[in-house]
């Protein structure tokens, strides 16, 4: 029987980052640069205002706060626009937020340090302005490449495309960047007893729940699911059904992988590749089966072969699929973040495997706390929709008890939990 990190580190060591494409900048979301972005003009490409005021000399208002000295009012810049005038002694210009900053000005002095409002109500013009304070040379201007230089390594490839990437890239005025692709993942559940949803169900079967949840979870780690179907027990059904999957980058199978007298999916891997058929220290998701297949095309395709239960499906894929695929996807960190919390109640832990307990995180005056979702059989999937985490009880102790601190392997991280 392997461990879980053998058995995941036997499965990686056929997977690397996928080949690249190049796409319009929103569909890089989430995504790996393929290669570096440097910047082809500065940013900001000029001196800029950071506020609405009056771009002046520093020498005009040096004593402002003292003096109040009254500066001539040649022109207005707006942002967008580019000004003709030249700031010289004595004189200002009206500037907006964003516009450049006129040529001979080194300071902007924000309309509230000024007499604009006074002026306003009185209704005079503002071919004058009085400033009321001084200020540090440069004030308000944000200089030319202050963020981005040109020629600037801006972005190392690696780097993933999140909303802030996406508007940097935008900023360089590119539209489209190069990724590592997303990988496609078929997704194929197997048995007699299966109806898919939406069919009417028959006597003695069951809806297809595997398929939904694996190509949800694939989506959710970033691959793009192929809805195989459902393979019926036959052999020829099988093999039709692996051929339609031969030019993913990986196959995902739900169920007859175990010992059962009808589960011919080994039968069939075995005839097509070379597979590996494991029993794995962890409950639930005991069976597992991982290997090459060949395909049509002569291209091997990765097969990882999930347990039939629901819940064993769903978290075997997310302790082995989901780190294939974000290596394939080019991403450096392949596990969930883990925690350490405090139980609310307890695990039991029967034949010596690691269990993976389906619990409810919360966060508490600094501390997690981790409540099982109810009944923890390997065909209660709602248990599982419950739960925000995984509660870890090491193989060699029969139980954790409430109260005793815990390992959490975190399922989702967000703004409920982290609070």
């Amino acid at each position: 029987m392997l461990e879980v990190e053998e058995a995941l580190s036997r499965i990686i060591a056929h997977f690397e980052p996928l080949g690249t494409v190049e796409l319009p900048v929103l569909e890089c979301l989430g995504l790996a640069l393929a290669e570096d972005i440097t910047s082809p003009l500065a940013l900001p490409p000029l001196a800029n205002s950071a506020m609405d005021g009056y771009a002046v000399l520093h020498s005009d208002i040096a004593q402002a706060t003292e003096q109040r000295p009254t500066l001539s009012v040649i022109s207005v810049v707006a942002a967008g626009q580019v000004s003709t005038d030249t700031v010289t002694p004595g004189k200002a210009i009206r500037i907006m937020t964003g516009a450049p900053v006129p040529d001979g000005a080194d300071t902007v002095v924000p309309f509230e340090e000024t007499d604009e409002l006074e002026r306003r109500g009185r209704g005079e013009s503002l071919d004058t302005i009085s400033i009321h304070k001084t200020l540090p040379l440069g004030s308000n201007v944000r200089p030319a490449g202050e963020d981005v230089s040109v020629g600037e390594l801006v972005l190392p490839a690696g780097t993933i495309v999140r909303p802030a990437e996406a508007g940097v890239i935008a900023s360089l005025g590119l539209t489209t960047a190069r990724v590592i692709r997303r990988p496609t993942v078929a997704v194929l559940s197997t048995g007699d007893e299966l109806s898919a949803a939406g069919e009417p169900l028959a006597p003695g079967h069951i809806y297809d729940s595997n398929s939904s949840s694996v190509a949800a979870a694939v989506i959710a780690a970033g691959g793009q699911p192929r809805m195989i179907g459902i393979a019926r027990d036959t052999l020829e059904d099988l093999h039709r059904c692996i051929d339609e999957a031969s030019d993913a980058d990986l196959l995902v199978t739900s169920a007859g992988v175990s010992k059962g007298d009808y589960d011919m999916v080994k039968d069939v891997l075995e005839q097509r590749g070379e597979m590996n058929f494991w029993s794995v220290r962890m409950r639930p998701a005991k069976p597992l089966a991982f290997g090459l297949l060949r395909t049509a095309n002569e291209r091997p395709l990765p097969l990882l072969g999930l347990p039939g239960n629901p819940v064993s499906a769903l978290l075997a894929f997310e302790m082995f699929g989901r780190p294939a695929i974000r290596s394939m996807l080019g991403r450096s960190e392949l596990a969930r973040p883990v925690v350490e919390g405090v139980l609310t109640g307890p695990i039991f832990n029967s034949d010596g495997r690691r269990v993976y307990a389906r619990i409810e995180v919360e966060r508490r005056d600094g501390t997690w706390f981790a409540t099982p979702t109810g009944p923890q059989g390997s065909n209660i999937l709602t248990s599982l929709s419950r739960a925000n985490g995984l509660a870890i009880c090491p193989a060699d102790l029969p139980r954790k008890e409430a109260g005793q601190a815990v390992k959490i392997l975190m399922l989702d991280w967000n703004e409920e939990v982290a609070q």
